[in-house]
């Protein structure tokens, strides 16, 4: 793990808000893109370079790659853990993220269900 790429891949707003979703639980880049009303190709550039720096990882699940936290990472670099529970917590976009992951939640939508709205 690299100090310098660690803090750059955290250094960008929508990287942010990608981890701090990532930090409630593992979702696809479908399910991401959604809440964050993004591209595919603007939230697959900011995947990889969290996933570069160490600080998430994906994983394939059938036809769908998922990402979560990398607890290394957290445990490596604890302030990490701090930025998303003190300081990132606090601001209302990262609140309305959570809410819309949560929003989703309860109406079952799945990245199959994304999927065919595109």
């Amino acid at each position: 793990m690299n100090i310098i790429r660690t803090l750059k891949a955290l250094s960008d707003e929508t990287r942010l808000r990608i981890i701090n979703l990532l930090w409630v639980e593992n979702l696809c880049v479908c399910e991401i893109e959604a809440i964050l009303q993004s591209s595919q190709s603007n939230v697959s550039r900011h995947l990889a370079k969290l996933r570069d720096s160490g600080i998430i990882y994906s994983e394939k699940k059938s036809q769908w790659v998922y990402y979560g936290m990398s607890i290394e990472a957290i445990k490596h670099y604890a302030f990490i853990k701090t930025l998303l529970d003190v300081d990132v917590a606090k601001y209302p976009q990262y609140q309305e993220d959570i809410a819309k992951l949560k929003s989703y939640r309860e109406q079952n939508i799945t990245c199959g269900s994304l999927e065919g709205s595109h």
